[in-house]
């Protein structure tokens, strides 16, 4: 890894730059990146390379990189994509570390396009070149050593502590404009592209121990390696938050995400659990992007859900609380020293709960004072400061008092300004440092995230565990029905395999006809199900092939009875392989647990509400395989039905641990075994006893072909 970081090195801080393509003509790209790189006082050489100029910004042109005599450490190519290997070709034998592929034409316009895109990867690896791009925008390094603005963007970037990185160049210039208008400024930022070679995760590894980058943001249409990133993202996040917008939500969005980028979209529940497990930040849009950007790159983290709000209007202040209970955070309980505090300083009218609403009439002063004491106040983890300039009062002297007394706390500040444009840009061109929302929603949304980052850096990572299974007979069996060429599991291989990897399943036997039925049935305990056990019905219940709660040897026999000869009056060609006899568990909740395979992403362990009613209520929660015991726990918290799971109304709770180890032996079961293309256990009975935790039914499905 720390080999792939400096690599990465002749991309980011070069020392000096070939600009292939170099152009003295306005409006084009050659000659945009020129004026970028000189414009933002780029500190080292920069050679314009063009075989068709002489002079361009006063600096000698070269015809090709091969006749510069100095060292190289990147290139900018900027001409016509038929020209492009030849031009990758030449920075190979001259050396040349990175390149930066601003051209287009390749991957994302089709079949002869990739054949291209192959080509160019092809070079690279033949020189050990590290490429961005094609089909890009370029990088920027904002750090004083390097001062890059290797883009085509018409604004500048601000230095700053966020590492940008983004799949789509447009999407490239908005983020760049934007975090300018904020104040908000980046360390590096990076258009990827077509990502042939430099990607995502080979970004996350540069800037993981990067000390200018203490927040990375991303914008993606697509995973390269899902798997690598998760185990990339998981140690990544520990160390600074990652905030992400990743597009292709709907299957027409991931349509357009495959056409626009040449990669295939994974379902989005895939990319929701990878961000769930990860500690990543998801939000929807790139302006909460920076909302949540803004909180993340200037305030501390809060150290709980506790909110006070001061402000001048009620009005904001009760949307501010609205949100504040509705995101899972609390009003803040002031303690008597602090309102005391607070009688002292401001109007007898004033209100000196929380919120703290001072009145229209406050003064700078009043927000100067205040503010500090709501923040020493023990029960108060953070504070949102909302202000409405009245007519009497000029704002910006509120607040560069405001920002006066948020300035060096401890405690995140964030503020809310609902003012006109104009007195708004002003108030952002004072507060650089503190994050500034026009709406008090947006402000604790960022908050919200924030709080969301901290609970999970104070939970354990969790390790994967290996449990103790039978492999050999797992194997076997799977084995079996290849050979046979089904790409399905029979019921009872089903539950042998479950019982291989240490699932407990209830009581069953397979019978072959009624006195069989009823002998085992008596055997095992009543009550009892008799399900049908037949390839050739697919739903059991329309010949009324699943009997329940069966509870004597004379009903077994009567149901066994019944069913054949229900099914012999349907259809004579229907095949029968005997009876399913089971014993019956009540009480407890059922549950579904098993595994679903994406495309793109590969098996996802699944747990949630089970029974009859699974696909109609969609209350489950999806993490990649493998997952940890932090993974597993986190599932059980996320359904819906968890407060049934805990226990409610006097009821005791469920065995959560058995639970648990059910979801792992899951997870290590798909990942042990590459055949399985989808399985659930539906129910799983979870009980708060623990003899009674039992699979009840299982359906697997395999990938006959090896891939």
């Amino acid at each position: 890894m720390a080999e792939q970081k400096r690599s990465l090195d002749s991309i980011f801080k070069p020392r000096s730059i070939a600009v292939i393509g170099a152009s003295r003509h306005k409006g084009s790209i050659g000659r945009e990146m020129m004026h970028n790189l000189i414009e933002y006082e780029f500190n080292g050489k920069v050679f314009p390379v063009n075989p068709k100029a002489d002079v361009i910004h006063s600096m000698k042109v070269y015809d090709t990189v091969l006749q510069i005599t100095d060292d190289i450490d990147l290139a900018i190519v900027v001409v016509p994509k038929q020209h492009v290997p030849q031009a990758l070709e030449d920075c190979g034998r001259r050396g040349i570390g990175g390149v930066i592929v601003i051209s287009a034409g390749f991957r994302e316009v089709g079949p002869e396009g990739l054949r291209r895109e192959e080509e160019l990867i092809a070079i690279c690896e033949k020189y050990n070149m590290r490429m961005v791009g094609p089909n890009c925008m370029g990088v920027v390094n904002t750090h004083r050593n390097f001062f890059l603005n290797a883009t085509f963007a018409p604004t500048p970037p601000l230095p700053g502590n966020l590492g940008f990185l983004s799949q789509s160049g447009a999407m490239g210039v908005a983020i760049l404009e934007h975090a300018r208008e904020l104040n908000l400024g980046c360390s590096m930022f990076c258009s990827m592209g077509n990502k042939a070679d430099v990607n995502t995760i080979d970004l996350l590894e540069y800037w993981e121990d990067d000390p200018e980058t203490q927040v990375v943001l991303m914008y993606l249409e697509s995973f390269g390696e899902p798997r690598k990133f998760t185990s990339l993202a998981r140690r990544v996040v520990r160390k600074k938050p990652v905030l992400c917008v990743k597009s292709g939500r709907t299957l027409a969005g991931a349509r357009a995400a495959i056409s626009h980028t040449g990669a295939l979209a994974g379902l989005d529940v895939a990319a929701d659990a990878l961000f769930e497990q990860t500690g990543i930040i998801r939000v929807g849009t790139v302006e909460t992007l920076f909302d949540v950007a803004m909180a993340f790159s200037t305030q501390p983290l809060p150290m709980g859900g506790r909110v006070a709000v001061l402000t001048d209007a009620g009005g904001p202040a009760i949307m501010a609380t609205d949100a504040i209970i509705s995101s899972g955070m609390t009003m803040a309980k002031l303690s008597p020293e602090t309102e005391e505090q607070l009688m002292e300083i401001l109007p007898e009218e004033a209100a000196f709960g929380n919120p703290v609403d001072m009145l229209g009439h406050c003064t700078a002063d009043h927000y100067k004072t205040a503010l500090p004491m709501l923040l020493a106040d023990p029960g108060v983890d953070a504070v949102i400061a909302l202000y409405v300039p009245p007519v009497i009062h000029d704002p910006i002297v509120v607040a560069r008092a405001i920002f006066d007394g948020a300035r060096g706390a401890e405690k995140p500040v964030l503020t809310c300004f609902m003012a006109r444009e104009d007195v708004l840009n002003g108030i952002k061109d004072l507060g650089r440092g503190i994050p500034i929302y026009e709406f008090p929603e947006s402000a604790v949304n960022a908050l919200a995230q924030m709080l969301k980052y901290k609970r999970f850096l104070d939970k354990p990572e969790g390790v994967v565990p290996i449990l103790d299974v039978d492999y050999d007979t797992a194997a076997g069996i799977i084995d079996d029905a290849v050979t046979e060429g089904r790409d399905y599991l029979t019921t009872m291989e089903g539950f042998d395999l479950l019982e291989a990897y240490g699932i407990p399943v209830a009581n069953w036997k397979l019978c072959m006809g009624p006195d069989d039925a009823a002998a085992f049935a008596a055997e095992c305990g009543f009550p009892v199900v008799v399900k049908l056990m037949s390839p050739t019905i697919s739903h059991k219940s329309d010949y009324g092939g699943v009997v329940v709660d069966l509870r004597s040897a004379e009903d077994v026999k009567k149901a066994v009875s019944r069913i054949l000869e229900k099914v012999g009056q349907a259809d004579e060609h229907i095949v029968v392989d005997g009876f399913l006899v089971q014993q019956m568990i009540t009480g407890g909740k059922e549950t579904i647990l098993g595994v679903s395979t994406d495309p793109v992403f590969g098996p996802m362990v699944m747990f949630g509400a089970g029974g009859i009613y699974v696909e109609v209520l969609k209350d489950v929660a999806f993490r990649l395989a493998p997952i940890t015991e932090a993974d597993a726990a986190d599932m059980m918290r996320s359904i819906r039905a968890w407060p049934l799971l805990k226990g409610v109304r006097g009821e005791d709770p469920v065995r959560l641990d058995m639970v648990q180890d059910a979801l792992l032996r899951v997870s290590q079961l798909v990942n042990d075994f590459k055949r399985i293309v989808e399985f659930d256990v539906n129910p799983f009975i979870a009980s708060p006893e623990e003899e009674k935790c039992l699979a009840v039914d299982v359906r697997f499905r395999l990938r006959l072909v090896n891939e």
